[in-house]
């Protein structure tokens, strides 16, 4: 009984040494039954979680709310016919299942690689928007290049065969950012396949906003 009564009066003792916040703090999960999900980032197993602070605020890099328009425009809900727009938990679940060794899948950071460097989804490899756009200097050799090496797409006598595409899980920056949504324009003119593009709307401004963890490239 002595025992207990001085191991209890320790718990006490420690918990009044600790700094309130982390007295207060609750468990933060993805979902109810999931506090963890691992991929696969540059090779290694990498583990997508939430900021267990419950006092963490976000990201100062996406605290902006008026970033001048344009050319920083709200996107729509839906960007193209047959383009499904996503959330958080949709985009967990595609990288977990490339990370598990679906080759059908790729998940794409359209960004520009000074704003990947800041931190991106777990799993994503890195096309930025530029890579994809005539307009910006991209190439027809080097879209080729990209549209068999990323994407999967074959190409035979200058057209491409997109019998074998992997579904492209695109994003960029959030719900004002064109990246992605220029990338996923582009795909089209090409001709890639509207269903197997899913469109990531909210970005890493959502994706901060719910602390999740995010790797670098």
């Amino acid at each position: 009984m002595t025992n207990l009564k001085l191991l209890t009066a320790g718990m006490l003792g420690l918990a009044m040494l600790l700094p309130l916040g982390a007295q207060a703090n609750k468990p933060v999960g993805i979902t109810g039954d999931t506090m963890a999900v691992t991929v696969m980032h540059n090779g290694s197993a990498t583990d997508i979680t939430r900021n267990q602070d419950n006092k963490n605020t976000v990201n100062p890099a996406f605290a902006k709310t008026s970033r001048p328009c344009p050319p920083f425009c709200i996107q729509p809900a839906v960007l193209s016919p047959g383009v499904e727009t996503i959330a958080e938990r949709e985009m967990i679940h595609y990288a977990k299942m490339m990370s598990d060794g679906d080759s059908s899948i790729i998940v794409v950071d359209s960004r520009t690689p000074d704003w990947v460097a800041k931190g991106t989804v777990p799993s994503a490899i890195n096309v930025p928007w530029t890579k994809l756009n005539p307009a910006k200097g991209a190439t027809p050799i080097e879209i080729a290049e990209i549209m068999q090496d990323v994407f999967n797409v074959s190409e035979s006598e200058g057209l491409f065969d997109f019998t074998n595409a992997k579904t492209a899980v695109m994003f960029c920056n959030g719900m004002w950012c064109g990246q992605s949504p220029n990338n996923i324009k582009n795909l089209l003119k090409f001709g890639y396949p509207a269903h197997k593009i899913k469109w990531y709307r909210g970005g890493m401004q959502d994706w901060e906003i719910l602390g999740l963890s995010t790797a670098k490239p």
